[in-house]
């Protein structure tokens, strides 16, 4: 059965791949429930062996779990787990999988797309157009360019891989953070590796990819921020709580530093934050992650989960407890 808020239904499964679910087994995609405890919901849950879950499932503890005593595998059509599954459902010996490998491509995408604007000051170009209509001259020019341009990126997780991928064709240093990696790794992945305070000193534009586990609260703290070159560019697509947001804020209201913002702490700002109006920040609501037809990524992915289920396969994309450690 689904789990889920309904009006993702359609965009993660559109009508060639609710067909593939319904083939695969049995499921009624009318059904989709946001409360385990409601009289609707219960009837099904005693019963299903498989939940399809996503964005707006309710938490798998073990009040839920009481009430589905078949269950033996979740499919999520999202990214993270970490907030969906309970320590009852892990005991219990659930095998779960996880549609995070899709939808780490378009938040790769968004990351190389950032990464090349900011490289060339568009959005400052852009800026300065609209007031004085005229051309920048040579002189606003001769610091722009990604010819040569260090980026650092911190955390070789599956999007920071699909980052590196991406960055590869294009004539640019790549820095890597990644406590995990030794250098020859780093190296197949096309970027040299450095210590946090080495690669923010000497990177140009950073863009974070660490999971939000409590090792990576405000990894970059006031002191780590203070170490990024005057005229640096931040990029957060991962987590607002990896930065201190009191402390950039206070870089970006100095104008010291630029920074764009896919995520932030708290999300969404309140109404009278200066980010929304900093020149130096380009701000986005939480948008580099899958959506409209992006969905369907990863709803293909769940189908092929569940085919694999079905045919006594091992799932191709399971987490397991010891994962959450250290991903998202």
């Amino acid at each position: 059965m689904f789990a889920m808020d309904p009006v993702h239904l359609p965009l993660l499964f559109p009508p060639p791949l609710m067909a593939r679910l319904r083939r695969a087994a049995d499921i009624d995609p009318t059904l989709v429930v946001r409360d385990f405890t409601g009289t609707t919901a219960r009837p099904a849950l005693s019963d299903a062996e498989i939940l399809i879950t996503g964005w707006g499932c309710p938490r798998l503890d073990a009040d839920a779990l009481a009430v589905a005593p078949r269950l033996r595998t979740v499919l999520h059509a999202a990214g993270s787990v970490r907030s969906l599954v309970g320590e009852a459902l892990w005991d219990r010996g659930v095998s779960v999988s996880s549609a995070v490998t899709a939808n780490a491509v378009p938040v790769a995408e968004y990351t190389l797309a950032m990464i090349l604007l900011a490289g060339k000051d568009a959005l400052g170009h852009r800026d300065r157009y609209r007031r004085t209509h005229t051309p920048p001259t040579p002189d606003r020019t001769a610091a722009t360019g990604n010819h040569g341009r260090r980026v650092g990126v911190v955390g070789a997780s599956r999007i920071g891989r699909r980052l590196l991928r991406l960055l590869r064709p294009h004539d640019l240093e790549v820095l890597l953070h990644d406590p995990y990696l030794d250098p020859g790794e780093a190296a197949d992945l096309g970027a040299r590796l450095l210590p946090l305070e080495d690669l923010l000193r000497l990177s140009d534009i950073v863009t974070l990819h660490a999971p939000d586990i409590p090792e990576t609260r405000h990894l970059l703290n006031r002191a780590r921020l203070g170490l990024i070159r005057d005229g640096g560019v931040l990029i957060n697509t991962s987590r607002g709580a990896l930065v201190d947001h009191s402390a950039l804020v206070d870089e970006l209201v100095s104008g010291r530093l630029h920074a764009i913002l896919d995520v932030t702490e708290p999300e969404p700002l309140p109404a009278d934050s200066p980010l929304y109006r900093l020149p130096n920040v380009f701000l986005t609501p939480h948008i580099a992650g899958s959506l409209g037809n992006e969905l369907q990524r990863m709803g293909g992915i769940v189908a092929d989960e569940l085919d694999r289920v079905t045919a006594g396969l091992p799932l191709a994309h399971r987490v397991r407890r010891a994962d959450l450690t250290r991903v998202a």
